[in-house]
């Protein structure tokens, strides 16, 4: 729980960041509340997996992996005697503390039922965490403490915790939620914000412990969060606990709420808080039972742990029911990513020192093979690339992070891609000109065979014997239909070595002129010249089929410009 209202009293001071601000931090974790806070998510949305708590842990451990997060997981130890009636109360005289009549003043803590289920639960967090390398420091007693502790003497950048007297244990930077997604981030609450824009410092949130109520104390009866706030102010954040154990508080009390608390009464109509009543409470939080920053279960933390393959494949087939297969999926991409970023860290340190090292040199190995392609997820430019010796073969990260870790590959990369578009582009028009220009030959081909079919009969017909015994007209009968439907042609036949004229008389009529038609001329990249008619729809008598060809020959041409 923490203090009461004290989240409320700090909301001006909440910041949401993007999760890429966590990116290269030590992170301490209260385990405990992480696993509450899942729990209580199963159970709302009546989730038949049993297990959905601990693979929600796992989509949030993966994700601050990937963010080269060195994490470290806190969890509690016994509990602090006097925080006994506190417990009790919570968990409604249930089984995960004994039972006992001692005086919870005179007990200086109490072992917790190491065989509960929530204790099981968190067995089974830790598991999973070693597996991914993330180590378990067992605290002391309270875990939101020991992270305090660790953030206060900085050997982590901060802590998570739901629980909101981590400020009074000496917390200086606090992520209270985390949320994955498109959108994911966290909500952090800054020490040094909360005392640049409220006042408030560690010594003015144990005094709202006092005056609230938190899990060490019940607080004042009636007090609200406004009056202590005043209180509080009026004081001042660097003698106020000083004024409450020397002289105790003057609090206005009237009527009826002055003899439930029991206080006694001032000539001036006050009540007296006295100053034994909160001694153990702030010695409770300023002095938390801990392990210190110099212990040997802290120096074993804070070395870097190995991920595990194997372990981490038979946890999650034993809980979630995944393949090998699919365990990998899952998290070689993040590991992978991990490593990158702490191969871009080392590039990033030793170009802030001076030393220009090119990629090939560089003592450490890049975990990048090779980039594939480039791509685009949800708007963002990002490269698919190989992988070294991590079992994975292809993954996406995003070109920002590979621009600090290796970009003499992109260069390399995006030199290739150009080199390939040039080339694809006059490939591309190499074929296109072939396949126009096999079609212009073909089609060519074609009109001009039946051109000459045409003057092969046309010539055959100028050649008919004359029979003497025919009609005046010199034509034969059989004939006539013929020569009704012929119309004077000239044709260059670019193919012969020597042009041939072809002229064909009308001979049903006296000797006209030979009209010839303008030739238009098609110049080919085979070099050969072909003088085509100008066939026109002026003359009356055309026969259908001379017609049809003429327009086919027109449209032609005019497709032949278009290209």
């Amino acid at each position: 729980m923490g203090v009461k209202n004290l989240w409320d009293i700090l909301e001006s001071c909440k910041k949401t960041l993007p999760l890429h601000r966590l990116q290269n931090k030590r992170l301490c974790i209260d385990l405990s509340c992480w696993i509450v806070e899942l729990s209580s998510v199963s159970k709302s949305h009546c989730h038949s997996n049993s297990k959905f708590y601990l693979k929600g842990l796992f989509y949030r451990l993966r994700t601050l992996i990937a963010l080269n997060c060195s994490l470290i997981f806190v969890t509690d130890g016994s509990i602090p005697g006097i925080k006994l009636s506190t417990y009790r109360r919570r968990l409604n005289n249930g089984n995960e503390v004994a039972q006992t009549d001692a005086n919870p003043q005179q007990i200086c803590s109490l072992k917790r039922n190491k065989g509960s289920e929530f204790s099981l639960m968190i067995k089974e967090a830790q598991a999973l965490g070693l597996a991914l390398g993330i180590p378990c420091l067992d605290a002391v007693e309270e875990a939101e403490a020991q992270c305090a502790l660790l953030n206060s003497e900085l050997l982590c950048d901060g802590c998570f915790t739901s629980d909101s007297d981590a400020f009074l244990f000496g917390a200086r930077t606090v992520y209270r939620d985390i949320c994955l997604g498109d959108s994911g981030h966290v909500v952090c609450y800054e020490m040094d914000d909360i005392e640049t824009r409220l006042g408030f410092g560690r010594n003015s949130m144990i005094t709202f412990a006092l005056l609230l109520g938190s899990d060490y104390s019940q607080g004042v009866y009636g007090m609200g969060r406004e009056s202590a706030c005043q209180l509080v102010k009026a004081v001042g954040d660097g003698a106020v606990l000083q004024k409450i154990t020397s002289e105790g508080l003057a609090l206005a009390k009237k009527g009826e709420n002055s003899k439930k608390q029991g206080l006694p009464k001032s000539g001036h109509g006050h009540y007296m808080l006295k100053c034994d009543e909160f001694s153990e409470v702030i010695d409770a939080y300023l002095k938390p039972k801990c392990h210190s920053a110099d212990s040997e279960a802290v120096t074993r933390v804070l070395d870097q742990h190995p991920f595990q393959h194997v372990k981490l494949q038979q946890i999650c087939a034993e809980f979630f029911e995944w393949s090998p297969e699919k365990t990998d999926e899952n998290i070689l991409p993040k590991i992978a990513e991990r490593d990158l970023r702490r191969f871009a860290n080392i590039r990033s340190r030793t170009s802030e020192l001076g030393f220009n090292i090119p990629l090939q040199e560089i003592p450490v190995s890049c975990p990048i093979s090779g980039i594939v392609k480039h791509r685009k997820v949800q708007g963002n430019e990002c490269y698919e690339v190989s992988w070294k010796n991590i079992g994975l073969n292809l993954s996406v990260v995003s070109a920002d992070l590979l621009q600090r870790a290796c970009p003499e590959m992109i260069i390399e990369f995006e030199e290739k891609r150009a080199d390939g578009k040039k080339q694809n582009k006059g490939k591309t028009k190499t074929k296109k000109s072939a396949a126009v220009m096999a079609e212009i030959d073909k089609r060519l081909k074609t009109l001009l065979l039946e051109i000459e079919s045409e003057s092969r009969v046309v010539h055959n017909i100028s050649h008919v014997p004359i029979d003497s015994k025919t009609s005046g007209t010199g034509v034969h009968e059989l004939n006539q239909e013929v020569f009704l439907n012929i119309e004077p042609i000239i044709v260059d036949h670019a193919r012969s070595c020597s042009t041939k004229r072809i002229e064909v008389i009308d001979l049903l009529s006296p000797s006209p002129a030979i009209q010839t038609r303008n030739v238009s001329k098609f110049q080919q990249k085979t070099s050969q010249k072909i003088d085509v008619i100008d066939l026109s729809d002026t003359e009356i008598d055309q026969s259908p089929e001379h017609e049809r060809k003429a327009r086919e020959l027109r449209s032609f041409l005019a497709s032949l410009k278009g290209k």
